[in-house]
């Protein structure tokens, strides 16, 4: 079974991936504002919605690799957090076929280390251990942890909770290789070998993504644009859906 995506709206094609726990489902808002401009393609990742999951000990470039199956030969992609390692990877092994890279509360880095922000490794060993038990516990947290700070918290999850209830559940062991991924993962060394026109969305209250990180890899990526949404948190385009879809179709149409 090939990796599931739903197509929507018209023009140039746009590639969106979601985050760990999640679906394609979670574009439905932001698609909204974006069809008019583009031909977007919404992916359920390996293992996640409508999509199956990949043989235990699948790589990161295994992950690029079964999305890079079913989109448009030169698009650009768009990832949101593990979507945005999944994007950057695809980026990193097939430049051909990625028009533009933009990449949404992500980090080539996700877990903290001296020197470099992010989610502490305690914090994401506790989800694994969880993962075991009760695995809907463990997405119900994570989505928690990813509206923290955001002015409308409980709004938030309520449409992320809306968009992974419209879609099949996440397969157990789909998100046991998501949290691998996001624990093993560190692709800072390689951004600067990316040669298409790069994009980086924060949201300033993120607390899996912090601030700090964005500033950092702005040393890594020079060529790149950022920008950080000052009163969002992990999914700015869930929060802010007007100001994020502007973000995307400004950085695009530039491109043109």
């Amino acid at each position: 079974m090939s990796v599931y995506t739903e197509r929507r709206g018209s023009g140039p094609d746009l590639v969106l991936l979601h985050g760990w726990g999640m679906n394609g489902g979670v574009w439905h808002e932001l698609a909204g504002r974006l069809e008019s401009d583009f031909c977007l393609h919404m992916v359920d990742l390996p293992g996640f919605g409508h999509s199956a999951p990949l043989p235990a000990g699948s790589s990161l470039a295994d992950w690029a690799a079964s999305v890079l199956k079913v989109v448009p030969e030169h698009a650009a992609w768009l990832g949101w957090s593990l979507g945005g390692l999944v994007a950057t990877q695809a980026a990193l092994q097939a430049p051909q076929r990625l028009s533009a890279l933009i990449t949404l509360a992500s980090s080539p880095r996700f877990v903290s280390e001296a020197g470099w922000p992010g989610i502490k490794p305690e914090v994401l060993s506790g989800f694994e251990q969880q993962l075991t038990e009760d695995h809907q516990q463990v997405v119900n947290r994570f989505l928690a942890l990813q509206a923290m700070g955001s002015e409308h918290a409980r709004e938030d999850i309520r449409r992320l909770r809306n968009s992974l209830a419209s879609r099949p559940a996440p397969d157990p062991r789909a998100l046991a290789a998501g949290l691998g991924l996001l624990g093993e993962t560190d692709l800072r060394a390689q951004l600067a070998q990316l040669e298409m026109p790069l994009l980086r969305l924060y949201g300033r209250l993120d607390g899996l993504v912090p601030r700090k990180a964005a500033v950092l890899t702005d040393e890594l990526a020079p060529d790149s644009d950022s920008h950080i949404e000052p009163k969002a948190s992990h999914a700015p385009f869930i929060s802010h859906p007007d100001a994020t879809a502007d973000r995307i179709r400004d950085f695009l149409h530039r491109l043109k």
